[in-house]
């Protein structure tokens, strides 16, 4: 598939990269900082702003899908999806964030107590992107919600899916860049989640 990676030399977006490399997917890997971007099979780094709609538009076009994996804070949610959609991609997946996922029926991760609030605006951010995709009626659009604790670790390919509830473990709830990859790149290859918002952990 031919495939635009916005973000592709960020923490997550470089795993994500490195997984649709493996894989066999073309790749336009967008970063403010190409230079960052590994050099892999398949890709070609490109320059690209993501708050630069047109220019962003144009880097878009012709492509399958488009990922996007940025800060929320440092990002507007409609100038991407107004790119996606002018560039005439219609399947737009998203690296979503965990703060609005449930942990009790109505009760979302970033209301409870022991939420940081250094994550906070990043985590409200992201739930106002997750609003704003719900509303689309265009794109064929996935946000896929990683685990409270999103870290460096390994490719295990040993996870659990799950959709608005957060998913935890004895030891938490957790997923590795690596292993969130995988479910993302999934996703992509054999799409389970239209429209929706899923989560992956441990």
């Amino acid at each position: 598939m031919s495939i635009a990676l916005i973000g592709a030399s960020g923490k997550a977006g470089a795993r994500i990269l490195k997984e649709l490399s493996d894989r066999g997917h073309h790749v336009t890997a967008i970063a403010r900082h190409p230079e960052k971007i590994a050099a892999l099979p398949h890709v070609t780094a490109v320059k690209g702003d993501a708050n630069d709609q047109a220019a962003l538009t144009a880097l878009l076009k012709g492509h399958d899908v488009v990922i996007s994996s940025v800060h929320f804070t440092v990002s507007d949610p409609r100038i991407l999806i107004d790119a996606v959609k002018a560039a005439h991609v219609k399947r737009y997946l998203v690296v979503g964030g965990a703060g609005s996922l449930e942990v009790a029926p109505g009760v979302q991760l970033i209301t409870t107590p022991d939420f940081p609030e250094f994550a906070k605006p990043e985590a409200l951010a992201g739930g106002k992107f997750l609003d704003l995709l719900r509303q689309e009626k265009q794109l064929d659009w996935t946000f896929l919600s990683p685990s409270a604790l999103f870290v460096p670790g390994e490719r295990t390919g040993k996870f659990r899916l799950g959709k608005d509830q957060l998913l935890a473990n004895e030891k938490g709830s957790s997923i590795s860049f690596e292993d969130y990859a995988i479910a993302l790149v999934d996703e992509v290859e054999k799409p389970a989640h239209s429209r929706q918002r899923f989560t992956v952990g441990y």
